[in-house]
């Protein structure tokens, strides 16, 4: 199994719409970095969601349920990537951005060396620490 951070604008589309939803198609990655960890998700990975924006935190967890497929809204021609995701919890704890870049042992997360990305793989050590902070 992989660990996946995915982020989203929540005045968009937040985890509370995945939760309503149950599943859906997680779309619209224009990011060519982003598409590729993307084209390595597998079914049964899990997923940290992550609120950019206001907020600025990780707020849930979803579990990858189908492999890879073209984005349904890609243009034609276009080699945009979706994968199917189901909601699985809210975390106790919001994990702010402030305190992931303060914990020693996240320094190397793409989510602070490349910001920008809407998608990126967490190694085993750095979802384990997350999940720590969302449950302390």
């Amino acid at each position: 199994m992989n660990y996946w951070l995915v982020k989203t604008e929540p005045e968009s589309y937040s985890l509370g719409d995945l939760e309503r939803k149950g599943e859906d198609c997680w779309d619209g990655v224009r990011n060519h970095q982003a598409r590729n960890f993307m084209a390595k998700m597998n079914p049964g990975d899990l997923v940290f969601v992550y609120h950019s924006g206001k907020q600025k935190a990780l707020v849930g967890m979803a579990k990858v349920i189908s492999e890879p497929y073209s984005d349904p809204k890609a243009e034609e021609g276009e080699k945009w990537l979706a994968v199917d995701l189901r909601f699985e919890t809210n975390l106790p704890k919001h994990v702010g951005l402030a305190a992931i870049k303060a914990a020693d042992s996240l320094q190397d997360l793409l989510l602070i060396r490349q910001s920008r990305l809407s998608v990126m793989p967490i190694t085993s050590s750095e979802a384990e620490t997350l999940l720590k902070m969302a449950n302390s």
